[in-house]
Formats: C-alpha cells, sequence, structure tokens
C-alpha cells in the first residue's frame, strides 16, 4: 500500500507535467462535460458587455470602484438699481460632475497543464480624470459703486492609469526516464500597487457688497466651493505558488499552485490501442477516487486529460485519447463515487508529449512513448 502511495505521488508529478509545459494556453476539443466559456476569461471586462460577477480558474474578482457624483447648485444675482442704472441680474452655472465607475475585473488564471503552475495576469487599471469647471462673478462699475470681478480657475484632477503585471506559466523539467528525479518548479507572486486619483477642489468665491454715497447698494455673492473627493483603487496581490520534487513512476501525484493532479501511465489503465479500462487498473483508479473524496472540495470540476504517443494517424490518435478520457470519466461516475456533472474529459491525442517519441538518431523509443501514453486527473483543492 505505502508503495502505491508512493508511485501515485510520483505519478501525479509526471500528470502535472503531463501536458505541454509553456505551450499553447488553448484547450483542445473537450467533450463528456463541456469546454472553456469564450465569457469567462478575466481581465478587463468588454467595453459595453456585462462586468464579471466571479472569476474562471480561481481567478481573483477585482472590485468595481464607484465615483460618486458632484452636484452644486447655480447661485442667482438679483438684479440691483443704482443712480438710476440697472445692474443687471446674472447667474453663476451650477455645476453637475457625473457619477464615474472603474469596472469590476477578474485575475486571470490560465488552465496550465500537469506539472506546470498557471501562468497569471492582473489586468491594467484607469481612474478617468475629473474637471471642475471654473466660475465667475462678474464685477460693476456704476453710479459710484465699484466691486472688481473675482474669478477661480477650473480644476483637473488627471487621469491615472496602473499597468498589467504578468507572470509567466513555470514548468517543472520532463522525466526522460523511470527513477529520475524532478526538481521543484517555483513560479513568483504578481503585484498591481494600488492606484490613486488626487481630489479636486475649487474654492470658494466672494464679492462683498458695496454702496455709493447715496447709500444704493449691491449684494454681496458667496459661492461654496466644491471639492470631488479622491479615488482609490487598492493593491492586489497573488501569491507565489510552487511544486515539489518527485521521482518519475508510472503514477504520481501533485501537488502545487492550490491543484492536486493525478498521472497514470495508459498502459497501467488499457491495452495499447485501446479505451477498455483493464480489470487490473481498478485498484489504482479506486486509490485516485479516495483521494478525490479526501483532498478536493465537493463542487470542484474534476479533469481528466488523454494523451497518446505520436506512433500512427495523430486523428486517430486524438480520437483515442478523447476516448479514453471518457472511458476514465464514466468509470469515476459510475464506479468512484464522483457526480457526473463534475467531470470533464478533454483529449490532447499526441500534441503534448512529456518525452521524446524517438531516441537522438531518429529510432523508435518505447520507453519514451510509454510516458506520453497517460491520463492526467486534475482538480482544484481550495
Amino acid at each position: 500500500m505505502q508503495h502505491a502511495v508512493k508511485a501515485l505521488t510520483a505519478a501525479l508529478a509526471l500528470a502535472l507535467l503531463v501536458s505541454a509545459c509553456g505551450g499553447d494556453p488553448e484547450r483542445p476539443r473537450t467533450s463528456a462535460g463541456g469546454g472553456h466559456s469564450a465569457a469567462a476569461t478575466g481581465g478587463t471586462p468588454t467595453p459595453g458587455g456585462p462586468e464579471p460577477t466571479s472569476c474562471p480558474n480561481g481567478g481573483q474578482l477585482i472590485k468595481a470602484v464607484e465615483i460618486p457624483a458632484v452636484h452644486a447648485d447655480p447661485v442667482h444675482i438679483p438684479e440691483a438699481k443704482v443712480g438710476g442704472q440697472t445692474v443687471p441680474a446674472v447667474t453663476v452655472p451650477g455645476v453637475d460632475i457625473p457619477a464615474q465607475r472603474v469596472p469590476a475585473q477578474c485575475v486571470d488564471i490560465r488552465p496550465a497543464p500537469g506539472g506546470c503552475l498557471s501562468a497569471v495576469t492582473i489586468p491594467a487599471t484607469s481612474i478617468p480624470e475629473v474637471r471642475v469647471p471654473g466660475a465667475k462673478i462678474p464685477g460693476v462699475n456704476v453710479a459710484g459703486v465699484k466691486a472688481e470681478p473675482v474669478r477661480t480657475p477650473e480644476v483637473v484632477s488627471a487621469a491615472v492609469h496602473q499597468e498589467q503585471v504578468h507572470v509567466d506559466e513555470v514548468c517543472q523539467s520532463k522525466p526522460k526516464q523511470e527513477g529520475e528525479y524532478v526538481s521543484s518548479a517555483y513560479r513568483s507572486s504578481a503585484y498591481r500597487s494600488s492606484l490613486y486619483r488626487s481630489s479636486a477642489y475649487r474654492s470658494s468665491l466672494y464679492r462683498a457688497s458695496a454702496c455709493n454715497d447715496k447709500h444704493e447698494c449691491i449684494p454681496e455673492v458667496r459661492i461654496p466651493s466644491i471639492n470631488v473627493p479622491p479615488v482609490k483603487i487598492p493593491p492586489v496581490s497573488v501569491p507565489s505558488a510552487a511544486l515539489k520534487s518527485y521521482t518519475a513512476g508510472k503514477s504520481q501525484v501533485l501537488k502545487g499552485d492550490g491543484r492536486i493532479a493525478y498521472n497514470i501511465e495508459a498502459d497501467v489503465l488499457f491495452d495499447f490501442g485501446k479505451a477498455d479500462i483493464k480489470p487490473a487498473a481498478v485498484a489504482e483508479l479506486a486509490k485516485v477516487a479516495a483521494s478525490i473524496e479526501r483532498e478536493v472540495p465537493a463542487t470542484a470540476t474534476v479533469q481528466v486529460d488523454g494523451h497518446t504517443d505520436a506512433k500512427g494517424d495523430p486523428a486517430t490518435n486524438q480520437a483515442l485519447s478523447e476516448q479514453r478520457a471518457r472511458a476514465i470519466v464514466e468509470w469515476l461516475a459510475t464506479r468512484g463515487g464522483i457526480s457526473r456533472d463534475r467531470l470533464k474529459a478533454t483529449g490532447y491525442g499526441e500534441t503534448k508529449p512529456v518525452a521524446a517519441n524517438t531516441k537522438p538518431g531518429g529510432s523508435d523509443d518505447p520507453g519514451g512513448r510509454a510516458k506520453n501514453r497517460r491520463v492526467v486527473i486534475s482538480a482544484k483543492q481550495h
């Protein structure tokens, strides 16, 4: 039993290694559970499109920031009679600055193949500028009454921007033979610092009353100050992650980046070129199912990926990889106690080898091909 667990632990490493490290992030055709939603890519929402309320692949939701509207009433200066002349009424316009919004975003966690730590992208963000228009109280110079005009200029708080932060996918090395030591892998943290737009403050205006020697007066005028408060977007941080070292074997269990993966060489599960699970594989699959029950949340999706070697026709290999992934899904659903709606099957065919299919001279490498024939079962642990 202890030996089997060790083998599984080693296997997971290869399992996580399984898919092409650093390769094309696009996933191939998916069956038995559906594929990835195009809308579930995170990042900045499409202009005019809905903002995210949750994020795929365990990505962090960056909440929207609401910037309230600012309103100031117009100020009416009534007309006045001075020395038989009329000082006309004036209205100093009010101010209406509409509300602004920094939309919600997702930290994009790219699905990573086995043996790899996901790429992370924290999207760029901006706080738009805000302008408070200037104001003026006109001057008066009539019949011995004189008052200078009073002005305050437009106030602008400039837009600020924070660039996106990206950390690449990191993969462990690919073992060439059973018993080989595979070193640990480390992905650094990703951090987007906070963003701050200063307040926009227009000071108050005051024109004093003024009278002539006949005690004819114009009234004092006050225009209140206007303040648009500062805006702050908090920092965003994604912690570092690591995959532990392991010794390569026919079955491995790998943990890291919040995921657990089980890598099982296909020869343990299937006869060559077949998709029927061998009776001898039941014990291995039962251990995986029991581990998933212990280690994986009951609502987490369980991904099953099938892979083949490069011998034969690519289309045939693609179909075989899909059939094998579906066969494992069927077993886990009917005999492993895992709800079918949590299971997702994907076939990669021969596109993501973990070892060379041929030797340096070009001759066939049966050992390398055996490592490429595999099934990887993986899930988020939190």
